[in-house]
């Protein structure tokens, strides 16, 4: 049995530590900052989450490109080349059209290298909700599952990634068309705060106002709390854009109080959905109930 290497892409926001401990690569793709194309990277090598996050705190905008065709070819081929079968875990294509180019880079390189696999899944998320699916993926290569089996359980579990995040507004998630311009209502309130979700297409929605940070915050562990499965088999993750040490400590104690989970991690919303959602962003992750919810459908 050949083996098997799980790669995502700068939208998963796995960390250095989390990228090295599940053995997970990634696609790079690219940010547009202060008028300088750099590679999005999930280790900060071009500048610091601070720096990012100051520099849209001040006004100035970030823009962002999807997995270059050629950064795919370069790592698809390292691996390939090191024979191993590849799963590339990406970005929602309601978010990115990076799967789309994925799949036109892989379907040529299996031209080139016939007994090889690669398989390319649209997460149906973003952020550190893809990462989960990259990190599960990465345990069940880890537990000597073969390749079929862990694309069909991947593809089984996207609906069951479960997200909730605040945000002081909408602004940079419209301009960035990441959420409906028809949901900017929601933040057009300065004490209005909105808790966004991942619909089951993978679409970012607002689902509900909440009245101030605070109870923004309180707000979204709940919802998970009411949502998440088996909390003592898994890790909760914050997922956050710079926001206060005071801040995700106290999220950190809401989390612990409300859900008996085996653990808690907190990594920065990297660059890629940085440049999207804006500074002061913060989120709880974890796998729960599934997500049958979808953008503009009424039962």
């Amino acid at each position: 049995m050949k083996k098997i290497k799980i790669l995502t892409d700068s939208c998963s926001d796995l960390d250095g530590t989390l990228l090295e401990k599940y053995d997970i690569d990634y696609a790079k793709m690219n940010t547009v900052y202060q008028g300088k194309e750099t590679s999005a990277s999930l280790t900060w090598d071009h500048y610091s989450p601070k720096k990012l996050y100051d520099t849209m705190r001040n006004g100035e905008r970030v823009t962002t490109t999807q997995v270059p065709m050629q950064e795919y070819k370069r790592i698809f081929k390292k691996y390939l080349n090191e024979e191993f079968d590849i799963i590339y875990i990406g970005c929602s294509t309601k978010q990115s059209g990076s799967v789309n180019t994925a799949n036109i880079v892989a379907k040529d390189l299996l031209e080139e290298y016939p007994d090889s696999k690669i398989t390319c899944i649209d997460s149906l998320n973003a952020c550190i909700g893809e990462g989960m699916l990259a990190i599960f993926a990465a345990e069940l290569v880890k537990a000597g599952k073969g390749y079929d089996e862990i694309v069909e359980d991947v593809m089984n579990k996207r609906n069951f990634v479960n997200e909730y995040v605040t945000v002081h507004s909408l602004d940079a998630l419209k301009r960035s068309g990441r959420v409906t311009a028809s949901s900017a209502f929601f933040g057009n309130l300065m004490s209005i705060k909105p808790i966004l979700i991942s619909d089951a297409d993978g679409v970012q929605t607002p689902i509900k106002k909440s009245h101030g940070r605070s109870k923004s915050l309180k707000d979204i562990v709940s919802l998970l709390a009411d949502s998440i499965e088996n909390p003592e088999e898994q890790t909760v993750y914050i997922a956050h854009a710079d926001c206060e040490e005071e801040e995700i400590e106290a999220l950190k104690r809401l989390v612990k109080e409300s859900i008996n989970c085996k653990d808690i991690y907190t990594v920065y919303i990297g660059p890629i959905i940085g440049a999207s959602i804006g500074p002061d962003a913060i989120s709880v992750w974890g796998f729960g109930k599934e997500i049958t919810y979808r953008v503009g459908v009424v039962d």
